[in-house]
């Protein structure tokens, strides 16, 4: 009889597969992927020689959760070796769009440059797909080991992560016309008097660019995805949206963070000593039983309700120990998880 593989309550194995290289961590707004993500990525830098954690996320909370400011250029954590910290927005500077053209010296008003900037670069997703590129450069650059992201919540995640799929038949077929494109726009240029030049090879180089990112984000032992979520309704069902949509895009997960599980502290007398944690726990109690159901072949690792806000480097060390190696909570009190920092 084969033996049963038991999933453990962690994310060691996470930290034990080496050729990991992009960590997502994501679920819905408000659940505490920040939390998990900054502390993730200090249990990594202990492990691996550079780790760069990345905020993608419009409303950046690593600098909060750190206590220091990040920029577009990664920046050194203090106080954590091998950890640098920067933060991203989908939508690419300006000059990144400006790369597709070739600007005439004269710096001349081009009128069929400006057109053909607005019709390629508002092709539906091209900002998201050279934020991921500038990311892949960066990376490259400064060769490091693994790389974290902190996420949007999930509709804005789930569409960078579809871009690069949905955006290579189309620059495959821009490829495919950039001789007709490129002759069309220099005979409209030259009966218009102006000078416009479309650089076509540069979606030429960024074509390779994407499929190396179809082909890692597909890889298991390269890539996976952290659902983070609450017991709660709304968290749940969207988590569950989430884990499909992944599945379908061929990213794998198989780490579930269930985060802010109350656990009510007792009397001397064994009976709960705050009504409203009571009524808390009774009700988490039932959507922790359907993510049991659910996720029984993925590691689920229950976070308890810290008794301070989790920010700072202590404090975030002390939350990722508890992903590695989780407080039991039947005999421990909320307020102990705390109390020597």
């Amino acid at each position: 009889m084969e033996e049963e593989f038991v999933y453990d309550p962690n994310i060691k194995n996470i930290l034990e597969q080496k050729e990991l290289k992009w960590i997502f961590v994501g679920g819905k707004g408000g659940v505490g992927k920040t939390s998990v993500s900054c502390s993730l990525a200090m249990q990594l830098a202990q492990i691996h020689s550079s780790v760069l954690l990345i905020s993608t996320d419009p409303a950046h909370n690593i600098a909060d959760s750190f206590e220091q400011q990040f920029t577009r250029t990664p920046t050194q954590v203090k106080g954590v070796d091998n950890l640098m910290a920067m933060e991203v927005d989908s939508a690419p500077p300006e000059e990144s769009i400006e790369e597709i053209f070739a600007d005439p010296e004269n710096e001349q008003q081009n009128f069929m440059k400006n057109v053909m900037k607005d019709v390629v670069g508002n092709l539906p997703g091209l900002d998201e797909l050279i934020a991921l590129v500038n990311i892949f450069k960066i990376v490259d650059q400064h060769q490091f080991d693994v790389v974290v992201f902190d996420t949007a919540p999930t509709g804005h995640t789930l569409r960078l992560l579809s871009i690069p799929r949905s955006i290579d038949k189309v620059l495959r077929q821009l490829i495919q016309m950039k001789s007709w494109v490129g002759g069309l726009v220099n005979a409209m240029s030259g009966s218009l008097g102006v000078n416009a030049t479309v650089n076509m090879d540069m979606m030429d180089e960024l074509l390779p660019v994407i499929e190396r990112l179809n082909k890692e984000l597909k890889d298991p032992d390269i890539t996976t995805f952290v659902c983070v979520c609450i017991p709660e309704f709304l968290s749940l069902y969207e988590t569950e949206r989430l884990i499909q949509k992944l599945t379908a895009l061929d990213i794998d997960t198989h780490n579930v963070v269930v985060n802010q599980v109350v656990y009510p502290d007792k009397t001397e007398c064994g009976t709960i000593s705050c009504g409203l944690c009571a009524s808390r726990a009774k009700m988490q109690t039932k959507y922790l039983e359907q993510i049991a159901d659910l996720y029984e072949d993925f590691h689920v690792i229950k976070m308890p309700q810290m008794a301070v806000e989790v920010k700072g480097r202590s404090v975030l060390k002390r939350f990722g120990e508890f992903l590695v190696s989780p407080p039991d909570m039947t005999t421990k009190s909320v307020h102990d998880l705390v109390k020597d920092l």
